[in-house]
């Protein structure tokens, strides 16, 4: 491993409801790597835990007495402690201070809200996690849907998946990294990042298979139920959507088999019974053609909340974008059927007329 003149120090940004692996994974991996690493809270004596409960941390000082000129890098994990940090203008005065003095500024997911508290994304190239795209945008940004963004001395990422290439990013710019600490380039997509995530206090492969197999479940229900919904519908161009849906989620039941198997893991109990389940919930429906559209409605809406956790709970980036393209599907066949259910309930729906004075009766 590369030897430096003096130890790098850096600092890691804690507030409660952290995302713990968005904290734990950059945290473990800069100390296994040899570097100095600085928990700062908001707050003296305050203990902080995590958003899923797993982290618990006592912080080594706070942003009130840190000097930005003693650190290396900044971390800014996510979850919903950026929120909080924001509101703590020491925070935001030592985040601006870093920046300046030109120190490596690093935040995943929701950790830009601090940024744009700070007014430091003006014309930088950022990512986020998708729902405070806008807000990076609004704040000057140019927002870029990728694991990885690095602008000058600002690195951001999105969300859990891509912790190990974040943590990468970070250590290489640190100047570690290279044959002798065995890290990927971070532009290595064939890299088995969820091992190097794993050994940084990451998602094990049993979870990941744990969340594949969740999906798997729900997408061979969701095959089996659109397939007897095609068989009652009557409308030909709802059932011409059906088939779409039906092929759509064959391939991802074959991504998802296929990672599995890559991970040497097999489909759960619960993934092979799940269209099983389907066939006896099915057989108890009606064959009205605005039954089948609004029980298909409901089954991909309960989908994208159920894929949606998926996508940002698991440190792989392969399983976690094979969540996210079953979660953009479904969000696009969401608003197909909506359009689809309003078009028919118009055609099948006589509004109510209004009423003269004197017609009217109580």
């Amino acid at each position: 491993m590369t030897q430096h003149s003096r130890k790098q120090k850096v600092a890691i940004l804690i507030e409660n409801d952290v995302e713990d692996a968005e904290f734990t994974v950059p945290y473990n991996g800069l100390k296994q790597a040899g570097i100095e690493v600085v928990v700062l809270g908001g707050r003296m004596n305050e203990k902080y835990k995590g958003k899923r409960g797993k982290l618990n941390m006592q912080p080594d000082g706070t942003t009130t007495e840190a000097i930005a000129s003693e650190f290396d890098a900044v971390i800014i994990p996510g979850g919903m402690a950026p929120d909080k940090m924001r509101r703590n203008p020491n925070t935001v005065r030592f985040v601006q201070e870093a920046m300046q003095q030109g120190k490596l500024i690093a935040a995943v997911c929701h950790g830009p809200q601090l940024l744009i508290e700070s007014d430091l994304l003006k014309g930088k190239q950022a990512t986020g996690f998708s729902a405070i795209r806008k807000d990076i945008i609004n704040a000057g940004a140019n927002y870029i849907d990728e694991s990885l963004v690095v602008d000058s001395n600002l690195i951001t990422s999105r969300e859990p998946g891509d912790l190990p290439i974040f943590t990468t990013a970070i250590l290489s710019r640190l100047g570690y990294g290279g044959k002798d600490a065995a890290l990927p380039n971070e532009q290595d997509a064939s890299a088995e990042w969820w091992k190097l995530a794993d050994a940084w206090g990451g998602s094990t492969k049993g979870d990941i298979a744990r969340g594949l197999n969740t999906a798997l479940a729900g997408e061979r229900y969701s095959l089996e139920a659109l397939q007897k919904y095609a068989e009652k519908e009557s409308d030909a161009e709802v059932r011409s959507l059906f088939q779409e849906m039906i092929t759509n989620k064959q391939r991802h039941i074959e991504k998802l088999e296929t990672y599995l198997h890559k991970l040497g893991e097999k489909p759960s109990l619960t993934a092979n019974i799940a269209n099983q389940y389907a066939k006896v919930k099915t057989a108890l429906t009606g064959s009205d053609d605005i039954y089948q559209l609004r029980s298909a409605l409901g089954d991909v809406q309960t989908g994208i909340g159920d894929i949606g956790n998926l996508c940002a709970t698991y440190t792989d980036p392969v399983a976690t974008a094979i969540f996210k393209q079953i979660y953009n599907d479904l969000r696009e066949y969401e608003q197909q059927l909506i359009k689809l259910y309003q078009a028919r309930i118009g055609t099948q729906t006589n509004p109510p007329q209004p009423t003269t004075g004197a017609a009217m009766s109580m």
